[in-house]
């Protein structure tokens, strides 16, 4: 069933699974701000019941980044240029900023696991919006890289948090300043992929991960998703006070005595 289709960016469900498609093969699915709005609709319009959310880029590249038309005075017709942008207040600029980091938040919301599928190049905003997501499975061709410091930029799409969150803060200095490719078997290795799989069988996979996620009780996943999610900022035993009042919850809801 589809859901939404504009802008370069499809959803669809199936049962408890949706996909969310960069559907702008032609461009390597470079990213707008019109892309971006639709990523934030996606995530307002999925219906309640949809626990796994496939994101996936149509074509040979998950995305390739920004679409370089924003770097230029005239920008993308209907659309505010970078050269606009910096020439906007204080206020307006983190305004028009926040905006676009919309796109880019929903994906970790702790009543979904989201999975990310990405093959060919990952490059800048789209290294980040494989990041938002929670799981990553790539295709052995697949090449994360973020260009932005080489545009004299840095990255602002909430990539940041997360890239120290999965690598350490010294290798993600160094992908970022340098803004080298890191292909997969270094991405599986180094823990921002989950899986690697050969081209032909990305979509097997993600689907076969889908399934089992879906397979656990629902509320269970969400509570452990939740526990794992706070970790590193609870103190030792926070967490495991944490982790009791989970517990109980769940106990008390299997044996028919929650709220």
């Amino acid at each position: 069933m589809t859901l939404l289709d504009k802008d370069g960016v499809r959803l669809t469900a199936d049962g408890a699974v949706a996909t969310v498609t960069l559907a702008n093969p032609a461009k390597l699915n470079a990213q707008t701000p019109a892309m971006w709005r639709a990523l934030e609709e996606a995530g307002r319009v999925l219906p309640g019941d949809i626990r796994v959310v496939v994101l996936r880029g149509e074509g040979t590249s998950f995305s390739a980044g920004l679409d370089r038309r924003m770097f230029e005075p005239e920008g993308i017709e209907g659309e505010h240029s970078f050269t606009d942008l910096a020439r906007a207040s204080d206020e307006k600029l983190d305004e028009a900023i926040a905006g676009y980091q919309e796109a880019f938040t929903w994906w970790r919301r702790s009543d979904l696991v989201t999975v990310a599928a990405v093959q060919g190049h990952a490059i800048g905003a789209g290294f980040q919006l494989a990041l938002a997501c929670d799981l990553r499975v790539c295709a052995d061709d697949a090449q994360f890289a973020m260009r932005e410091t080489s545009l004299g930029l840095v990255p602002d799409l909430t990539g940041t948090h997360r890239l120290v969150e999965l690598v350490g803060y010294a290798r993600a200095l160094e992908i970022c300043a340098t803004g080298r490719s890191v292909h997969a078997e270094e991405a599986e290795r180094t823990g921002l992929a989950n899986l690697v799989v050969p081209a032909g069988e990305l979509d097997a996979a993600c689907a076969d991960l889908a399934a089992a996620l879906i397979a656990a009780p629902r509320d269970a996943v969400v509570e452990t998703k939740a526990l794992l999610a706070g970790a590193s900022t609870r103190a030792y035993e926070e967490q495991r006070a944490a982790e009791r009042a989970a517990q109980a919850r769940r106990l008390r809801d299997l044996a028919g005595l929650g709220d």
